[in-house]
């Protein structure tokens, strides 16, 4: 049987994994950053509807500006942002890879502080530019001057901040990325997928857009929204950034479908909006409970929590699956990763960490 390797592909992905984590059917999956809580029943009745008023025209194409969607994010995210600064695709991950494709690309570099995104290196390469990382400091942080030098030595042509981070959960102060892009003549992307998720009174790069037009804002349907399945992104910045985007962009990208779904979603963004707060305070809750139990866990911006002070990862996510629940060993010595889920998941997650965690009696 033919191997992967056997196959004329690029020399600069052989050997390389695709991005993927596990999809068991468990009790519990708290593995992969989900908002826990279905699509309410109010709004996916909405959804329905506007997806049964797109079907009859299905013979043609999408309004490939996808134009009222575009509206209602510039709506949603306020800051004084109009329809002409909004960019959508099928998730992040390809807001992202669209990015790379324009500001990236062979002979070029791009640069993100370590841990990070994970799917930022396969992005990178996949577009056929070098992929370079700074360290972040011993708790995850990125301060103005880690980002000032590491954009001056390295000097790239895209760099990557991830705020609030996956999977360390760590924020980013302005005063980082204002920093960084003072340092940096290429494009500065700043990745908020979980900003929804922020404690009160974080503020947004979106702040920073006015004047700044090498700086992106990228955001996601997927957490917050709970639109994980649909698949919609987007990104916030300088109507020439949406212009030179254009060019890579494959022809009507948004099905009409996908239009349809995110602009309901948007009108009943409150409603969409109603369990952050709930997932905020069970993130809180594992916080303050595994460092009851002896863990180490690191502040969190975000819907999930890195657990610290582990001494063996792979026993812990072994443990859990066992007891029917999933987690994720994200690499990080040390360490191990979960969502915020429901308080009746968060329970049994709790209450089974609290089982692992005791001395094996004689």
């Amino acid at each position: 049987m033919t191997q992967l390797d056997d196959l004329p592909i690029r020399d600069d992905l052989r050997g390389l994994s695709p991005y993927g984590a596990p999809q068991q059917p468990v009790r519990v999956a708290i593995n992969v950053n989900e908002n826990p809580y279905h699509v309410p029943e109010v709004v996916a009745h909405r959804i329905v509807e506007a997806i049964a008023r797109e079907l009859p025209g299905l013979n043609r194409y999408p309004d490939r500006e996808f134009t009222a969607l575009r509206e209602k994010l510039a709506s949603y995210l306020g800051h004084d942002l109009t329809p002409d600064q909004l960019w959508a695709a099928n998730g992040s991950n390809e807001i992202m890879q669209q990015l790379l494709q324009v500001f990236a690309g062979p002979g070029r570099r791009v640069l993100s502080f370590s841990p990070s995104y994970s799917m930022y290196p396969l992005l990178t390469r996949g577009v056929g530019s070098e992929f370079v990382t700074a360290s972040r400091d011993d708790r995850f942080a990125v301060t103005p001057e880690l980002a000032r030098e590491a954009i001056e030595r390295e000097q790239p042509d895209v760099t990557i901040l991830c705020t609030p981070n996956n999977p360390t959960g760590t924020g980013m102060s302005l005063e980082t990325i204002e920093a960084a892009y003072a340092a940096t003549t290429g494009v500065l992307i700043v990745d908020e997928a979980y900003a929804e998720f922020r404690h009160d009174g974080e503020p947004s790069a979106l702040e920073l857009l006015p004047g700044r037009e090498r700086l992106v804002v990228s955001r996601t349907m997927s957490k917050a929204f709970a639109f994980a399945g649909v698949r919609v992104g987007y990104f916030a910045a300088a109507p020439v950034v949406a212009d030179a985007v254009r060019l890579v962009r494959l022809p009507y990208h948004l099905s009409a479908l996908t239009q349809a779904a995110a602009g309901a979603a948007l009108d009943c963004a409150d409603v969409m909006l109603g369990q952050v707060e709930a997932i905020r305070v069970q993130r809180d809750r594992i916080v303050e409970e595994v460092t009851a139990l002896g863990y180490a866990p690191y502040p969190s911006e975000a819907n999930f929590v890195l657990i610290g002070g582990v001494d063996d990862p792979r026993a812990i996510f072994e443990g859990m699956l066992e007891r029917d629940i999933l987690i994720r060993d994200v690499g990080l010595p040390g360490t191990v990763r979960v969502s915020a889920g429901t308080e009746e998941e968060t329970s049994a997650f709790l209450a089974a960490l609290a089982e692992l965690s005791r001395p094996a009696t004689a």
